[in-house]
This record gives C-alpha cells, structure tokens and sequence, in this order.
C-alpha cells in the first residue's frame, strides 16, 4: 500500500514539474474566440445581403435559384443540404451554426468546422490553408473560403504539367 501512496505522489510530482517549464496543454478552440482573418471574399455588390433580401419573407423550400444567385450551383452534399442550412434566414447578413447561433461571415470557420472537424483542427495547427504572423505570437488565418468556393469547395482536377527539363551543361 505504501509503494501505491508514493508513486501516486511521483506522479503528481511530475505533473507539478512539468506545468512549471511554461508549457501548456493543448486547449480546445474558445468559440467566443475571434482570430485574425482577411475579409471574406465577397462577390462585388453583394454585400451586405439585406440590400435586397430586406423585407423578403424567406421561402425555405430547397429549390432551383430562377430569380437571383442563378450563378450558384450547390456541390456541398447537395442531397441533404440547403442554403437556410448555413445562411441565417431572418438576418441575411449572418450565417448560423447548427444551434443556430448567428456568426459573421469573417467567423465563417466556425460553421465550417461543425462538419469539417479534422479540418478545422489542421486550419487552426496552420496545417491545413495559409496561416502567417509569429509562430509564438499574433496570426493572421486564411478563411476557407478564401480557397474553397463555400458551395463547391471541392478543387477542380488540375492538368498534370510534363517535367522541368534539365539545364544544359557543358563540361569543360
């Protein structure tokens, strides 16, 4: 029983030593957190939606655009998703999570990682997307949809290019 009590108290004392070299766990993402990011990559005058959807009662049937957004195809699990999924449809010019939470367009990441977990977490390691600032300090994020279109954020297949040739060397 003694040698239990005593490798408990090693082990505490391990933890003890190891908080105090300054490290930190890993913490998970605050979600009142706001982190440094461009501007979304809005199409020119389509912003702030309520200009034209102001006043509008919202029609939440899934249904092919006619009127207006004709430019938009939705490749994003189309079967199962509409747009009122992800935008709000009582402020236009918000997104919402899943608990319907309103988020701003430049907190888009938030809606995002609800389905793309893995993802978010390698965005946020800056493994994952364009991340620049200090390494220990102030950051500055791309937003997904700086290189994903939201509604098909699939890449397009690129076209392999043939191999960089060799420089001519002439021996002397």
């Amino acid at each position: 029983m003694r040698s239990r009590a005593a490798g408990i108290v090693l082990a505490l004392c391990g933890l003890v030593l190891l908080a105090a070299d300054g490290t930190k766990p890993p913490v998970a993402t605050n979600a009142s957190e706001h982190l440094e990011v461009p501007p979304p990559p809005f199409s020119e005058g389509i912003f702030p939606c309520s200009n034209c959807h102001a006043g509008m009662t919202p029609d939440r049937h899934r249904r092919e655009l006619t009127a207006m957004h004709t430019d938009i195809v939705l490749r994003h699990d189309e079967t199962h998703r509409w747009c009122l999924d992800c935008h709000d449809a009582d402020n236009r010019d918000v997104l919402h999570l899943a608990s319907g939470e309103p988020v701003s367009f430049d907190e888009s990441y938030r809606l995002c990682g609800q389905c793309h977990g893995e993802k978010y977490r390698d965005w946020r390691a800056g493994v994952h997307g364009r991340r620049t600032g200090n390494w220990n300090g102030a950051k500055t994020y791309l937003l997904c949809v700086n290189c994903h279109s939201p509604h098909q954020p699939r890449f397009h297949a690129l076209a392999p290019k043939p191999a960089p040739r060799p420089p001519n060397r002439t021996m002397k």
